[in-house]
């Protein structure tokens, strides 16, 4: 592979382009059930809003403008992920070739993405978000790093545009490009950047993308944000101890989002890795003072917002030019040889093949292990069991938005709707013809109690006076590759009007 790698400038890509194309192969291969982020993005793709959530909203745009193609589908989840994950890659690939000399140590901090567990494995199995900001970040790089090096219209244009969908990607995505401008600040030439009339371009691009998502978040700050703040919180502890929780996270984090990284740099490069970490440049320069100005923002985060879980994918924005800063201090140093890639070969393509193994594998094996994933229940043998029963809902109800999100995905053309979005309601027109139905279970699988305070809240959802009582169900039905007797259970109500 070291060969090919060689033999084309884009011969990178080219294997980026089938790994990523094995990946989407293999989820089309396992179950439609969807993890619990898969889930949301199929509900919330019923409506197009300038927000939903805690969340801004780039990627459910992507994901509501594939599915009104596709219909819900995995098809789509996948396609959209894979797709993503490769203008990543590309993007960040194209930045090394700006910033490194040797061809070798560029292709290298391109693969090395898949040395962080974040982004090779955990974008892969569920997030989505985090996915975007990997590509907002990475394209941020290229933009940055290109208008630094050799400026033109259309670097200013690419970097405003990432600045943008980074923005509406995720929130923490805004100390990358700050952290950049202070930065910059520091060269006297690159701080004339900050005065050429295509910044123009950066600006009008960015506030372009970023508007309609920012008038909405003027009036739903609190929502967007409480959500958040509770993650990062924990308000049960002192001050003291919250301060030296948020320390240790924000330590815990680095060493999570980095070790691996640093490791396989360790093997590849052995001792010249540490010779050249004494090494730098002007780009080495630049991407210390970014990491230093991002780290001093979650530090006052700690300690004057009450931050105390900080996680390591919250790191992305910044980290993910760790593989580049190290390859740019190798190359600083003198250290890059023709070996180096050819160990890291093998480091590389051990991660392509475990990755869709173990994401195949952890589902297919559940009957052996019986340790059943999200894609192992069997919500398409559910909507078989309810077609059976010849009546079609006139809406799904439930308080589960990864149930709401798998249900979504097997009633298609039923409007569903989740308590967690309740700002989210469609019109419907319930008849004994057409019902509402309720769903709720265990997450586990376990037979559920029935929830009164659902099922209310159906009723006076349906906007209508109900029968006597609901049809009470529940039915267990066998997991995908699940071991023979292992049942998962669903409990559902048929709520039908009064007659009139």
């Amino acid at each position: 592979m070291t060969r090919f790698l060689r033999a084309s400038p884009n011969a990178v890509f080219i294997l980026l382009a089938v790994y990523f194309a094995v990946n989407f192969l293999v989820r089309m291969a396992l179950p439609d059930s969807l993890e619990r982020d898969e889930a949301q993005q199929v509900l919330l793709s019923q409506w197009l809003a300038a927000g939903y959530d805690t969340q801004p909203p780039f990627y459910n745009w992507l994901q509501y403008a594939l599915i009104q193609i596709t219909g819900p589908s995995v098809f789509a989840i996948s396609l959209l992920k894979n797709l993503m994950l490769f203008a990543a890659y590309l993007a960040y690939g194209l930045a090394a070739r700006t910033v490194l000399k040797d061809r070798d140590l560029a292709i290298i901090a391109t693969l090395s993405l898949l040395t962080i567990p974040q982004i090779a494995f955990e974008a892969q199995r569920d997030l989505t978000h985090t996915v975007a900001v990997v590509f907002a970040a990475a394209l941020f790089l290229f933009g940055f790093l290109r208008t630094l090096a050799a400026p033109t219209a259309l670097s200013y244009l690419v970097t405003g545009i990432a600045i943008g969908v980074g923005m509406i990607a995720k929130y923490n995505f805004a100390l990358l490009p700050a952290a950049g401008l202070l930065a910059i600040l520091f060269d006297r030439e690159w701080r004339q950047r900050l005065f050429d009339w295509r910044l123009l371009l950066t600006a009008g691009a960015s506030l372009v993308i970023v508007a309609p998502h920012a008038l909405w978040l003027f009036d739903h700050l609190a929502l967007a944000s409480g959500g958040t703040m509770d993650k990062l919180s924990d308000g049960d502890t002192g001050i003291s101890s919250q301060i030296l929780e948020g320390l240790l996270s924000l330590v815990t984090a680095v060493l999570g989002f980095s070790a691996v990284t640093v490791v396989v740099f360790a093997i590849v490069f052995r001792g010249g890795l540490w010779k050249a970490l004494k090494a730098g440049n002007r780009w080495t320069g630049l991407i210390e003072a970014m990491m230093a100005f991002f780290l001093l923002a979650l530090l006052l985060l700690i300690l004057f917002a009450g931050a105390a879980h900080i996680k390591d994918r919250w790191l992305t924005p910044l980290l993910l030019v760790l593989p580049l800063y190290l390859c740019l201090k190798i190359e600083a140093a003198g250290r890059a040889d023709p070996l180096q890639l050819k160990r890291f070969v093998p480091i590389a393509a051990a991660v392509m093949i475990a990755v869709p193994a173990i994401l195949f594998g952890r589902v297919a094996a559940a009957g052996l292990t019986g340790d059943y994933q999200k894609l192992n229940v069997p919500y398409d043998a559910f909507a078989r069991q309810i077609a059976q029963e010849g009546v079609a809902p006139a809406v799904i109800f439930t308080d589960d938005t990864q149930l709401a999100g798998n249900l979504r995905l097997h009633f298609p053309g039923t409007p569903v709707f989740s308590e967690n979005y309740a700002d989210f309601a469609p019109d419907i027109s319930w008849s004994a013809q057409a019902p509402v139905m309720v769903v709720w279970r265990n997450e586990d699988g376990s037979p559920a109690e029935v929830s009164e305070e659902l099922l209310t809240d159906a009723i006076r959802f349906g906007k209508a006076q109900p029968a006597a009582a609901p049809d009470l169900h529940r039915v267990e039905l066998p997991y995908h590759y699940g071991r023979d007797g292992d049942r998962y259970s669903f409990s559902y109500a048929w709520v039908y009007p009064a007659a009139e």
